[in-house]
């Protein structure tokens, strides 16, 4: 579906839904989803907790649980939604930072025979690779870079959604490319 059907239909069903329209708000979350998963995978990697799936999930869920305070100002919804996204992939990011202990009263009896740590390592390597070279990125570029090249808005949806312009936006993802390839090509890549 292009973002202009998705606008469109998102423009019809929003309102019904903010209404209280339950099958109008199961729509908006189906349409909105995809996208939502894109951006979170993006934005959280692979081979991590939190995974990119329940966070796209958090996302949903609060779309779904603010419609009805969705204010239309002449942005598309996407705009907030992607506002929302924003915010849960910071919680994600704070969470992953947390301690991870996870103490128990019992020691196993048995030794785990799950996959090695060079299995694992190897799983994500390459979504891993992906995230490094973003975290190259000021945060503002990696999220232009992620929604322009990973989520596919166009430069004005884009200006939309991280407060610019859409000029601003064409620059600052072509200066993001570009410390992406000087980065690849010089060897600085993770």
């Amino acid at each position: 579906m292009s973002t202009s059907d998705l606008d469109n239909a998102l423009s019809e069903l929003v309102p019904r839904a903010a209404a209280g329209d339950r099958r109008a708000l199961q729509q908006v979350v189906r349409l909105i989803h995809p996208s939502v998963l894109r951006y979170a995978r993006a934005r959280v990697g692979g081979g991590r907790t939190p995974t990119a799936e329940d966070v796209a999930q958090e996302i949903c869920l609060a779309v779904a649980t603010s419609v009805d305070r969705y204010v239309d100002k002449g942005k598309p919804f996407m705009a907030f939604v992607y506002g929302i996204a924003f915010n849960k992939v910071a919680d994600a990011h704070r969470a992953m930072a947390r301690d991870r202990l996870s103490p128990t009263e019992e020691v196993p009896d048995t030794e785990f025979s799950g996959g090695t740590p060079e299995e694992l390592a190897l799983i994500g390597d390459g979504s891993n690779r992906v995230r490094a070279l973003l975290d190259l990125l000021s945060d503002k570029a990696r999220d232009i870079l992620i929604l322009r090249v990973f989520v596919g808005l166009s430069a004005e949806e884009t200006a939309e959604v991280v407060g610019s312009t859409a000029g601003a936006v064409r620059v600052a993802q072509h200066r993001a490319l570009a410390t992406l390839r000087k980065a690849i090509e010089e060897g600085d890549q993770p």
